[in-house]
C-alpha cells in the first residue's frame, strides 16, 4: 500500500520545483502587477492609496499612452511576420544539403550569441549619420546619407531591422528542427508521383511544419510585444516618441516618474492585448490544420 502511495506522490515531487518556479516568477508578478495597478504612488511619507480603476481611466485619456499603443501595434504588425518568414527561409537554407553547410549553421547563430546591449551599441555606431559604415557604403554607391535612428520617420524601421537581424537565427533553429522531422519517404513518394519542388513544398513541407509555425508565430508575438531594450538603448523612445512602445513607457513610469500604479496598469493592458492576439493566432492557425 505504501509503495502505491509513493508511486502516486513521486511525479508530483518532480513537478514541484517547476511549479514553484512558475508560481514565484510568472504568476505572482502578474498578481502583484494587477494589485499595484489599483493604487496611487506614495510620495514622501504618504502611503499608497487605493484608487481602484483610476489608473486605467487616466491612461485612456492620456495621448502619450495612445501613441505608445499605436507604436507597439505598428512595430509588431511589421516585425512579427518579417521575422517568421525570414526565419523559415533561413531554416530551409540551413536544411539544404550543401557543401560546408555546417560552417554556415555556426555563422548564422552569431547574432543570437551577441548580447542585446552589445548588438545595439554596434548598430548604433554602424548607423551613425556621419561616420557610420552603412552611410559610408551608401555614399560609395552614389546614394544619399540616411538619418536612420535620428529620424522620427526611420527610427522604428531601423529598430525593426536590428531586431530582425538579432532574432531570426534563433527562431530558425525551431524551424530547422521541424524540417528535420519530416520523413524523407514523403518526399520520395511525392517525387514518384511527379511532384515538382514547389509542389513538394506546398503539399509536404508546409503541412508538416504547421506545428512549428504555430509555436514560432506565437513565441515571436509574445517576445516582440514585451521588447523594449533596443528602444531604450538606441533611442530612449524618440525621436519625437516615434519608438516609445508600451513596455518602455511602463519602464519610464516606474523608474523615472516613480508611478508604479501607472506602470503596472500599462503592463496589465499589454498583457491582455498580447493574450488576445495570441488567442486569435491559435484560433486562426488551428483552423488551418
Amino acid at each position: 500500500m505504501n509503495d502505491i502511495k509513493a508511486q502516486r506522490i513521486t511525479p508530483y515531487l518532480f513537478l514541484f520545483p517547476a511549479m514553484l518556479g512558475l508560481l514565484l516568477f510568472k504568476l505572482y508578478p502578474v498578481f502583484k502587477g494587477l494589485t499595484d495597478s489599483l493604487y496611487a504612488p506614495a510620495f514622501l511619507n504618504a502611503s499608497e492609496a487605493f484608487v481602484g480603476l483610476q489608473n486605467y481611466t487616466t491612461l485612456f485619456t492620456d495621448p502619450v499612452f495612445w501613441n505608445s499603443l499605436k507604436i507597439t501595434l505598428l512595430f509588431n504588425v511589421f516585425v512579427n511576420p518579417i521575422q517568421v518568414i525570414l526565419a523559415f527561409m533561413l531554416a530551409l537554407l540551413l536544411n539544404a544539403k550543401l557543401k560546408h553547410i555546417g560552417i554556415f549553421r555556426g555563422i548564422h547563430f552569431v547574432p543570437v550569441a551577441v548580447s542585446v546591449s552589445t548588438a545595439c551599441i554596434l548598430w548604433n555606431i554602424m548607423l551613425s549619420p556621419e561616420q557610420g559604415v552603412v552611410n559610408s557604403m551608401l555614399v560609395g554607391l552614389g546614394l544619399e546619407q540616411q538619418p536612420f535612428l535620428t529620424s522620427s520617420k526611420q527610427a522604428l524601421a531601423s529598430i525593426i531591422g536590428i531586431s530582425t537581424w538579432k532574432g531570426i537565427g534563433y527562431w530558425a533553429i525551431f524551424f530547422l528542427a521541424g524540417l528535420q522531422e519530416v520523413s524523407v519517404s514523403l518526399y520520395e513518394a511525392s517525387s514518384m508521383d511527379g511532384a515538382s519542388r514547389w509542389q513538394q513544398f506546398m503539399q509536404v513541407t508546409f503541412p508538416m511544419m504547421k506545428r512549428s509555425i504555430t509555436f514560432v508565430a506565437v513565441s515571436v508575438t509574445v517576445s516582440n510585444f514585451l521588447l523594449f531594450s533596443p528602444m531604450y538603448i538606441l533611442t530612449q523612445g524618440g525621436p519625437e516618441h516615434s519608438t516609445n512602445v508600451l513596455m518602455l513607457e511602463s519602464y519610464n513610469s516606474a523608474f523615472l516618474y516613480s508611478d508604479s500604479g501607472r506602470a503596472s496598469a500599462i503592463v496589465i493592458i499589454l498583457l491582455l492585448l498580447t493574450l488576445s492576439i495570441v488567442a486569435l493566432q491559435f484560433k486562426f492557425l488551428k483552423a488551418k490544420h
